[in-house]
């Protein structure tokens, strides 16, 4: 670990440190920022006052490509997180776009930026999901509304099929969210998931996080229905929400048992004209089949209602079971226990885009793409190359 990084880990103030290696502030300055490389005597003194944290090792790191935040950038952010607690819609959009940006600045700005907000556990996030065509944007849009009459703000994080080559978004749900897209209490973002495996953005947990220090405490996470989208929404959510259509089968749904047993709710839209009575019909099957499925994450019957997001028919049902199923979650410790392990997850998770990155860096090196060169002509098996990388990276 970098001193540096152990020194914040810590709390520990540079003056504070100083003093323990009977230093000056101002040779310490140098040592971390890699100006000057510490004697052996004071080496020996920050392995033992680290406890082993810090090695002479880490002083050989170098971040020359590394941004760093100057104090006027500091006083920038500053001023972008009050814009975003006072609901500035500008400055919410602002930060999101700089939270799915790839650029390295950007990412180290966002990042400092996060750092600043203090967490809503007030909050409900709601994953959605359902086969194209079960009415998701209508039902979210429907649904939204009612609740902004109930005084609350509502988001959604609409994650987009998006091109492998622009990484642009293709649909765009404002377009298909009129009335909520143009309400002061809601906001509405179209994420590209870029070519993300799953087809949720790789910033979805960051983007939540902005949403929730901006006030809005309603926020719907919609998938595109495929791949395994289903499963990384639901590691992000307080409760999962599932729409079907009114049609009898798992596989005339189109969907798979899985992320039914996945459901917390599972709703069937489009109760209305012809529709109504088949949507009876699918409400009763599922109702007296939820006992044959694994008990939901309030130890009771996967709950399941109808309604219909045409004739705004139903909703009160969906909220009252929302409710309930928040309020049990709060009540048992629940609620707080999974978001912490959801915290975590996401943790391993930014690592994990850490590595990739850096690995994807490394395939430009030189002696790298001799490897390659080296596996291609069956000069060296690649379990031995992925050892001399492994080598290499564990060394630097």
């Amino acid at each position: 670990m970098r001193l540096k990084d152990y020194l914040i880990f810590k709390k520990i103030k540079n003056k504070t440190f100083a003093n323990l290696l009977k230093i000056s502030p101002v040779s310490l300055s140098r040592y971390l920022n890699g100006d000057r490389f510490p004697e052996k005597e004071i080496l020996i003194k920050i392995y033992n006052l680290t406890e082993g944290l810090v090695t002479p090792n880490d002083f050989c790191l170098r971040d020359e490509k590394n941004y760093e935040i100057n104090e006027n950038e500091e006083g920038e952010l500053n001023k972008f997180h009050k814009n975003i607690l006072s609901g500035s819609r500008k400055y919410l959009g602002k930060a999101i776009t700089l939270i799915e940006s790839s650029r390295e600045k950007d990412q180290i700005i966002s990042e400092k930026l996060l750092e600043l907000f203090k967490g809503n556990d007030k909050s409900i996030r709601i994953g959605i999901t359902g086969v194209p065509g079960v009415g998701k944007s209508t039902f979210i849009e429907s649904f939204g509304m009612k609740l902004i009459k109930k005084g609350f703000k509502v988001a959604v994080l609409a994650v987009d099929p998006s091109s492998r080559f622009s990484g642009g978004s293709i649909l765009g749900d404002k377009t298909r969210m009129e009335k909520l897209s143009v309400n002061k209490n809601a906001f509405i973002r179209p994420s590209p998931s870029s070519g993300h495996l799953g087809g949720v953005a790789k910033r979805t947990s960051e983007s939540i996080l902005c949403l929730e220090e901006a006030g809005f405490n309603i926020i719907f996470i919609e998938t595109m229905g495929v791949g395994q989208a289903e499963t990384e929404v639901y590691d992000m959510v307080d409760i999962f929400l599932v729409l079907l259509l009114p049609a009898g089968g798992d596989e005339l749904q189109g969907i798979k048992k899985g992320i039914i047993e996945m459901a917390d709710l599972i709703i069937v839209n489009k109760a209305d004209g012809t529709l109504k009575k088949s949507a009876e019909i699918t409400h009763r099957e599922y109702k007296n089949a939820t006992h044959m499925i694994n008990k939901s994450r309030i130890n009771e019957d996967i709950g399941v209602v109808v309604c219909s997001s045409l004739n705004e028919i139903g909703f009160e049902n969906v909220w009252k079971y929302i409710v309930k199923f928040i309020d049990i979650r709060k009540k048992n410790n629940d609620f707080i226990n999974v978001r912490n392990s959801q915290k975590i997850n996401r943790m391993w998770g930014l690592v994990d885009l850490k590595v990739k990155g850096f690995v994807k860096n490394l395939s430009s090196r030189q002696f790298v793409e001799e490897l390659i060169s080296s596996v291609k002509t069956n000069n060296l098996t690649m379990y031995s190359a992925v050892r001399m990388i492994s080598n290499y990276i564990t060394k630097k």
